[in-house]
């Protein structure tokens, strides 16, 4: 029984699956008037700020701390990994990867299925982030297997097919143009929806997720807290052996438990599972000359010590209104001390007209590597007739981050193009 408004992100939320679950009167009564159990998950420091705080109260069937203990996988069934990587390198050159095709005689499930790409920081230290691909289907999923992190936050970004992500605080369903976050030791397993399923994760070690302040924009723009949907608790009462894969410091421990982690009745905090629709991001843009910077199309933005400078910023590039007088509009030519690994969930990106950069593919520019428009969209831009234009039916997203991306080995041997550097080739010298 869903008891408050459920939308809203960075509140404290109160839902319940019965009535009566969440103790009206205090959190952790004597004894629970239903015989459940109260649990507290924090993901800070209980001394951090009351603004800053985040912690939940859940109400379950059973406490999660039944279970067998957990033991190191040894086996190589899963190949996402944890900087500092193996064989890895930071390069200074632009990179760019095709998309990760989905083999006909594939027998693994969403887990199994994670390779990573690149990643900076370190997961014990809780700073940087680490970037992944999945592709998987629907028959392969395990409907016992449960998982969580202790290294980081995840961020789902669905490209080809929907996710159901099955979590401790309910479910949440997403589909392409839309994201999801799975605070770091929330439990959770995965469905699919349609009958594969393609995109990218991305693990942040360092600060959680939060909307990035406003300035001189005011209260409107980029995206509204009203927009970001929280799930309603719901749990499982099935009796089957459940196994539950904890990621820590990038080894994989597995522990059985009877019955599902997904007991939660009733929760109530600010600690929670959300989602985000990429297609209501408010986009503000020029409408006189020159560019604002890409940071204006933050969705999300994971704090350093450093003000200003992020351990790690979500953009996305959506469809919207090119206005500017006398101005090249696509992204401008570009070298930047942050890096930036991106992403492209449908269409075209402005700056890459030419091809190459295709949806599931993704492109690196580490610290202070050159980028920017390719030749042909470059002579292109240059010539078209300057009236409102309207981009469409497109989604491009950036993972940027204070820190340079190591690049695994898996990467620089498999779907890496190597011939991305010849796109800017065409740009000849000025002859003064």
């Amino acid at each position: 029984m869903e008891l408050s408004y459920l939308l809203g992100f960075g509140g404290h939320h109160f839902t319940e699956a019965l009535e009566g679950a969440i103790p009206r009167n205090q959190n952790s009564p004597q004894r629970h008037p239903k015989g459940l159990y109260p649990e507290q998950i924090s993901n800070t420091a209980f001394t951090a700020p009351r603004g800053e705080n985040l912690y939940s109260w859940v109400y379950r069937l059973q406490p999660s701390v039944v279970h067998s203990p957990f033991k190191k996988i040894t086996s190589n069934v899963f190949k996402m990994e944890t900087p500092p990587f193996l064989n890895s390198e930071i390069s200074p050159n632009q990179m760019r990867w095709n998309p990760r095709e989905l083999s006909a005689d594939s027998k693994e499930d969403f887990f199994e299925s994670l390779v990573t790409i690149c990643g900076n920081g370190s997961a014990s230290k809780q700073e940087g982030i680490s970037i992944h691909l999945f592709a998987t289907k629907k028959e392969n999923q395990k409907t016992s297997r449960y998982f969580f992190s202790a290294d980081g936050d995840w961020v789902f970004v669905p490209q080809n097919g929907a996710l159901r992500l099955l979590t401790e605080m309910g479910v949440l369903d997403i589909e392409p143009l839309e994201i999801a976050v799975i605070p770091r030791g929330i439990r959770f397993r995965i469905e699919l929806i349609d009958s594969e399923a393609r995109g990218y994760l991305v693990e942040n070690f360092g600060r959680p997720f939060k909307l990035p302040e406003l300035g001189p924009i005011g209260a409107n723009g980029l995206a509204h807290p009203r927009h970001f949907e929280v799930p309603v608790a719901a749990y499982e009462t099935h009796a089957i052996k459940s196994e539950i894969v904890c990621k820590m410091g990038g080894q994989f421990w597995l522990a059985e438990k009877d019955g599902s982690p997904l007991n939660v009745v009733g929760w109530t905090g600010s600690l929670y599972p959300y989602k985000y629709d990429l297609r209501k991001f408010n986009t503000i843009n020029t409408v006189s000359y020159d560019h604002p910077d890409p940071s204006i199309f933050t969705v999300l933005t994971s704090p350093s010590e450093q003000l200003g400078t992020a351990n790690c910023d979500f953009v996305v590039f959506p469809p919207r209104w090119m206005v500017g007088e006398n101005t090249f509009r696509p992204p401008y030519f570009h070298r930047n001390v942050m890096s930036e690994y991106m992403g492209l969930i449908t269409g075209i990106y402005d700056a890459k007209e030419s091809g190459g950069f295709v949806p599931g593919g993704g492109s690196l520019h580490n610290a202070c590597a050159a980028h920017g428009p390719d030749a042909e969209t470059f002579a292109k831009a240059s010539q078209a007739k300057l009236e409102p234009t309207k981009i469409q039916n497109t989604m491009a997203f950036m993972f940027e981050s204070r820190f340079p991306f190591a690049v695994t080995a898996f990467a620089q041997e498999n779907l890496l193009q190597e011939d991305y550097w010849k796109c800017w080739q065409g740009l000849k010298k000025t002859a003064l």
